[in-house]
């Protein structure tokens, strides 16, 4: 059964939401009905929040080694992903979770249709994800011309297309974009093409190959030769956001004409956008070349 984890920012639990969400015994009975399934992370807009937000794959349930009476949702490494449009609590004054019965429980199971009706709104607004959960969800791998929108309808398909690594990308370059305002965070430049769509990219900081989330604080957005050379160790970055250049780089003078002044990245205006210093230090110690 899939589930709600309420997630404030100003928390005092011990939350990663890409990794764990920590919650009190009085709750375990409710979480052990949702490992197996997935879990929509919601977080009040008078903490700051977004509300409905991300998805979340929860793997095991385990006792808080560090905390008495509380336990940890473990999410499988990977299965972590940012909605590009936050869902709002009431839309026309509607409630998008219409079974709820207890909107005080920081943790309360999700039934079917308003999950799959959730997880419509934060990933399946955007057209570009629209081709590739179509792409996603075909036996034959083929793209149709099909224009109408593609939602999910039952268990089996939003399964599917949540594990789908092309539906995936697509929903995290939407969030990662967006939350970067269409900026290069390297180089500052922002270039919008003709038909209004973004030309930069979505990078992962951690990789998909070594687990990384598609979570925001994953994601980097740089435009295609940047993100080139982020990928193949010949940039990084600090966690005080100072750029790095390899020594290996051939051209140092045209690569630093190219970056931003003094070395500095842009970072998202939220935040809680912002790269987390974990990935950071993966990709500083994994990839960067030295």
């Amino acid at each position: 059964m899939a589930g709600v984890f309420v997630h404030r920012r100003d928390t005092h639990y011990d939350d990663k939401p890409d990794e764990r969400y920590q919650f009190p015994k009085i709750y375990l009975s409710r979480a052990a009905q949702i490992v197996g399934d997935w879990a929509v992370y919601y977080e009040p807009l008078k903490a700051g929040g977004r509300e409905f937000y991300a998805v979340a794959f929860v793997e095991q349930i385990i006792p808080d080694p560090s905390r008495p009476d509380h336990y940890l949702a473990l999410i499988r490494k990977g299965d972590y992903i940012d909605f590009p449009k936050p869902v709002p609590h009431r839309i026309d004054g509607e409630l998008v979770e219409a079974g709820l019965r207890n909107a005080q429980a920081a943790l309360r199971t999700l039934d079917a249709a308003d999950f799959v009706r959730i997880i419509n709104l934060g990933l399946g607004d955007d057209e570009t994800f629209q081709s590739a959960a179509q792409f996603a969800a075909q036996s034959d791998n083929s793209l149709s011309d099909v224009r109408t929108p593609f939602l999910f309808s039952d268990g089996d398909e939003r399964r599917k297309i949540l594990t789908s690594r092309t539906a995936r990308d697509t929903a995290f370059r939407a969030a990662v974009v967006s939350a970067y305002d269409k900026r290069c965070a390297f180089t500052g430049l922002q270039f919008i093409n003709g038909g209004g769509k973004a030309e930069v990219e979505a990078a992962h900081i951690k990789s998909v190959e070594a687990k990384g989330p598609d979570s925001i604080n994953n994601g980097i957005a740089l435009s295609r030769t940047v993100h080139w050379m982020f990928d193949r160790g010949l940039l990084t970055l600090e966690d005080d956001s100072t750029i790095r250049i390899s020594r290996h780089v051939n051209d140092l003078e045209c690569i630093e004409r190219l970056l931003r002044p003094e070395l500095q990245a842009l970072l998202p205006a939220d935040p809680a956008f912002a790269p987390r210093p974990d990935f950071l230090a993966w990709h500083r110690s994994a990839v960067f070349k030295h």
